[in-house]
């Protein structure tokens, strides 16, 4: 009796695994700016850190990167590169939202006043929302900027505050990539957080043969470092998109 209920409760256990609904399929869809976006071969080592990003989850995420080097809400709607997204958006995709950068720079055709960015935020979060998306906001990822003590400088103050605001209006998971990111750097210092950013001396690398100083665009490094932060957000807001995330297979 006891073998045949054992026998019954591994053929009770077998069936239903067959008959379980694999997890659906979705797309993250990632919309912001250079910090972020998918860089050409002539521009390597520069890395936005959505690239490292798209390796992290597991056959039932494809992460989709439409971000583009100098784009600000404003343009990013203007050249009509946000409503291809949103029509594509099916129920339980994700949009994660970065802009800032380009936004917050008076002196740029990209500049987008304070009102502007934040009904433009509130535009994708809306019309995710609308397709049974689940958007989410990040603040503007931090530039290498120290001052002569050595303390990491916010270069997004104001930008990053509205992020904030409007995602605190619209009860929307928020990143707040701008706080984490310094703190990186601050740990880093200010030598040691050059290793982050595409920083070349003359003759380095073929693709800048006059060298490179660039203290906002980051390297291999800087990217996986920055796209950790924010794969380890989406664990600490409980996204379902983390459970989405590849498990670490033991060594045998």
């Amino acid at each position: 009796m006891r073998l045949f209920l054992r026998i019954w409760a591994v053929f009770s256990l077998l069936t239903l695994s067959a008959f379980t609904t694999p997890p659906d399929k979705i797309t993250v869809y990632l919309i912001g700016d250079s910090t972020m976006s998918i860089k050409p071969v002539k521009a390597y080592p520069e890395t936005g850190w959505g690239m490292p990003f798209a390796y992290f989850f597991d056959q039932t995420v494809t992460v989709d990167n439409r971000a583009q080097n100098g784009r600000s809400t404003r343009t990013f709607i203007e050249e009509n590169r946000w409503q291809p997204v949103a029509d594509s958006l099916q129920e339980g995709d994700y949009v994660f939202i970065q802009f800032g950068h380009n936004d917050e720079v008076n002196t740029k055709k990209s500049y987008t006043t304070e009102t502007e960015f934040k009904a433009n935020l509130a535009r994708f979060i809306t019309e995710s929302r609308a397709r049974k998306a689940i958007p989410v906001l990040i603040t503007p990822v931090a530039r290498r900027k120290f001052d002569a003590a050595g303390k990491i400088e916010g270069t997004h103050t104001v930008y990053s505050e509205l992020v904030r605001t409007v995602a605190a209006e619209y009860k929307t998971p928020l990143i707040d990539l701008d706080t984490q990111s310094q703190q990186l750097l601050q740990q880093f210092g200010v030598e040691h957080s050059k290793l982050l950013f595409l920083q070349l001396a003359p003759g380095e690398h073929p693709n800048y043969p006059e060298g490179k100083d660039d203290n906002t665009h980051f390297n291999e490094l800087g990217a996986r470092r920055i796209a950790e932060i924010v794969l380890s957000n989406i664990k600490s807001l409980k996204l379902d998109l983390a459970d989405r995330i590849v498990k670490p297979q033991s060594v045998k």
